[in-house]
């Protein structure tokens, strides 16, 4: 009974691992068209059709923008669009090449954006990256809360960020809802970890074996999902300790659940 309740909790966190990888793959195309009526006719980093950026904002992004790329040679675009969009003919506009960086903003679908990235950026900054970008900042939770402008924003400042220092395998930041996870996963981890170990011979205090025997699925699921993420994203030593905690209560509670269900002895039989 014990066996099939763990394997129906497995089979949830691939399959949500799984559905939050393939909803980070879905981004509109947004070099589908050839439109360049649509661009001004002057230069400017910053393409806002769907005006998501108030003029002083956009003033200001265009400078940093273009500062950055003056100082580290990286070209930083922002396209925002709805219901027009100039596709292919941004290629041209803009001389996009392995060193550009293409940022799409575009409400019409489930993730506001979506990236169009030079070869070169991939040596620094790999697809996962990317992927991961796009999941936390454009999804529509982050929308709803944050706003449109501050997802472009807050994208475009992680990518500086991994640029200069030299790139990153993955999005540097903890949120909230990605920390709850690993504290998840980290609980379940020691759950089963202290089931496994549990008493299975008169005089045994804790049975190793059977703990090394299962350790592939708690130390997944422990160092994995729940240390992995957190190490990789933040020197924040809080979120690790309280992982930490998470799977030895979780663990502990395992190991001692026999202790609260044996039945009480009647002392007056």
């Amino acid at each position: 009974m014990q066996s099939r309740f763990w394997r129906r909790i497995l089979v949830s966190i691939t399959v949500f691992f799984l559905a939050g990888t393939l909803w980070g793959l879905h981004s509109p195309s947004a070099l589908a068209y050839d439109n360049p009526e649509l661009l001004p006719k002057f230069f400017t980093p910053v393409v806002d059709l769907a005006k998501t950026l108030p003029d002083p904002q956009e003033d200001k992004l265009v400078k940093e923008i273009e500062q950055f790329e003056a100082d580290t040679g990286w070209k930083l675009r922002v396209l925002t669009q709805y219901d027009r969009t100039p596709g292919r003919a941004v290629i041209n506009y803009w001389g996009l090449d392995d060193k550009s960086i293409l940022l799409v903003a575009d409400s019409r679908g489930g993730n506001i954006l979506s990236f169009s990235v030079g070869d070169a950026v991939y040596e620094l900054l790999p697809r996962t990256f990317w992927i991961e970008l796009q999941t936390r900042f454009g999804n529509l939770y982050f929308v709803r809360e944050q706003g449109e402008d501050q997802a472009i924003l807050q994208a475009l400042d992680s990518v500086k960020g991994c640029l200069l220092k030299g790139g990153c395998t993955v999005v540097p930041g903890l949120p909230r809802e990605q920390w709850i996870l690993t504290l998840i996963t980290s609980i379940i981890g020691g759950i089963i970890c202290g089931f496994a170990g549990q008493p299975r011979q008169e005089g045994q205090v804790f049975a190793w074996q059977w703990a090394l025997i299962f350790s592939p699925l708690w130390g997944i699921l422990f160092l994995a999902f729940g240390i992995g993420p957190v190490v990789t994203r933040t020197s924040d030593w809080l979120p690790l300790v309280r992982n930490f905690s998470g799977f030895f209560i979780g663990a502990l509670v395992a190991y001692l659940s026999p202790v609260f269900s044996r039945p009480s002895s009647n002392a007056n039989s």
